[in-house]
């Protein structure tokens, strides 16, 4: 596969394209004013315990106070065991250790949130999930801290190997040597780019990370003013590099000589041999333009997409879930019709497996495909769709094809879509999604018409309207207005008004 990383860096504005054999895969997104928190670490304050969700909510310091589950939950046994004793200290401190061994730390599995934490105390959180809509951040106590080849799990006793690495000896090779390497009671999860990292590699990234996390803890301890921000991850040029950047992609290209300059600085010290794919864009056209990229944006925040048959899905994204519809369209097929659904089943599923990835549509997706008999059928559908998400590096759980032709199916969700990033609410119809037709406006008017008609005897009527509903009051409705004028008496005078909302509209009554 061929990938190239483009980079779109100005002051108001960070744009990230991973390109995949010329089409755009992945899209990312930063703004100043808008900028993730998922990383973050915190010293928080809890504000409020609600047993009856087994949650908390705690002040970080933003506008929305964070969500903290009892699973995400992490307290020593020392100072469980001290609470438990005393409960009326109400003030008390959570604090981590930068040893941990088994015997003196565990997570709390079977434990109410009543019991781990009291309104008013302190707590280390790091920010798992960006706050999305009207949602606030999700926050855990279980702190990551992911470098070039590895993800340090200071609080977990774990060793982890990316799913992507296959080879079942490269998988035990690099975790006998985490083993080796790691302190007692810390854990570590070797991430896909480390498949052939040397050992020197994986000490070095050990090193840089338990240093961090020895930074993190003395912050954490002196910090008195709460809420307070501890750890901010680093921002998203640099985790494009840190997260993206692999012996899979011949190049990565950037039009600010500045953020060239930091990268470059970055990139030889973390992947030193990958800095000579590194290169400052100069052309004269703007990098995404020159790349087609912009196109491919303003394609992926539209509900419908066309696929290459004919065929087309159509994208519905709520607060709950994200639904799919796939429909044939314009594909008529050249045999019969369960081969010409098949077909579009078939070529949707690689389509949507794209645009789930691009749009980075998460939570719970339900996928309605063209209902098939074949039973056939139905299973290298559910085969081929499972096969094309493996590209994408978020968690996906999928359910098998049911009765219906629906797939349910859950994708990781850390933050916002593409969508709810680039769009806002239409201020014409508050986020609804449609409008009144032309026609049900007309009918308004012709009601309300009808109703003051009789209380402004003397009076003709001026119907000011926006222009698309002046027209079919004029046209396809020219004998309803010309009914409503017998019956009324009145003399009705329509005026189009472009200044006028499509739904608006203004009645004057002028004496005659």
């Amino acid at each position: 596969m061929s990938s190239e990383i483009l980079i779109n860096s100005t002051s108001y504005e960070t744009r990230i394209a991973l390109v995949e054999n010329g089409q755009l895969a992945q899209f990312h997104l930063q703004r100043p004013t808008e900028k993730g928190l998922v990383g973050n670490i915190y010293r928080g304050r809890v504000v409020r315990v609600l047993p009856g969700m087994q949650a908390a909510f705690v002040d970080i310091g933003l506008e929305r106070t964070g969500f903290l589950y009892v699973d995400d939950v992490f307290i020593s046994n020392a100072e469980l065991d001290d609470r438990m004793m005393n409960r009326t200290n109400p003030c008390g401190k959570l604090e981590f250790s930068s040893s941990i061994p088994d015997s003196e730390t565990s997570p709390t599995p079977g434990r109410a949130i009543d019991d781990l934490l009291t309104e008013g105390q302190d707590i280390t959180v790091q920010v798992g999930k960006d706050p999305i809509g009207t949602k606030g951040a999700r926050l855990t106590c279980h702190i990551t801290l992911p470098c070039r080849n590895l993800v340090f799990m200071p609080l977990t006793d774990h060793i982890g190997i990316s799913r992507k690495i296959e080879d079942d000896d490269v998988r035990q090779g690099l975790k006998e040597r985490i083993e080796t390497l790691r302190p007692a009671g810390t854990g570590f999860i070797v991430r896909t780019v480390a498949e052939n990292a040397s050992a020197e590699e994986l000490e070095a990234d050990m090193e840089f990370l338990m240093l961090l996390w020895d930074e993190i803890q003395d912050l954490s301890k002196q910090t008195t003013d709460i809420p307070a921000i501890i750890y901010e991850d680093l921002d998203i040029t640099f985790r494009s590099v840190r997260d993206l950047f692999t012996e899979d992609v011949r190049s990565l290209i950037l039009d600010d000589r500045d953020t060239y300059n930091k990268l470059l600085r970055f990139v030889q010290t973390f992947a030193p041999n990958l800095q000579n794919r590194l290169s400052y864009y100069q052309g004269d056209a703007p990098l995404f333009e020159a790349h087609g990229i912009d196109v491919e944006i303003s394609r992926a925040l539209e509900k419908k997409v066309w696929l290459r048959s004919g065929g087309y899905i159509i994208i519905e994204t709520t607060e709950a879930l994200s639904v799919i519809d796939v429909n044939t369209g314009r594909f008529v097929g050249k045999s019969d019709l369960e081969d010409t659904i098949f077909k579009t089943n078939m070529e949707a599923a690689k389509e949507i497996a794209y645009q789930l990835r691009l749009r980075n549509i998460g939570g719970i997706i339900i996928i309605d495909f063209i209902d098939m008999e074949d039973e056939q059928h139905r299973e290298e559908l559910f085969n081929s769709f499972k096969e094309a998400v493996k590209k994408d590096k978020s968690r996906i759980n999928i359910l098998r094809l049911s009765e219906f032709g629906l797939v349910q199916m859950t994708r990781k969700r850390n933050c916002e879509n593409l969508t709810q990033m680039m769009c806002e609410p239409c201020h014409y119809c508050a986020g609804e999604g449609v409008l009144k037709s032309r026609r049900t406006v007309c009918y308004e008017i012709f009601r309300k018409i009808s109703r003051q008609a009789k209380h402004h005897n003397g009076y003709n009527i001026t119907v000011t309207v926006h222009p698309r509903v002046a027209d079919m009051l004029l046209k396809e409705e020219e004998q309803v207005t010309n009914d409503l004028e017998r019956d009324t008496g009145k003399r009705l005078t329509i005026i189009p008004s472009k200044k006028l909302h499509i739904e608006k509209y203004e009645l004057n009554w002028e004496h005659i």
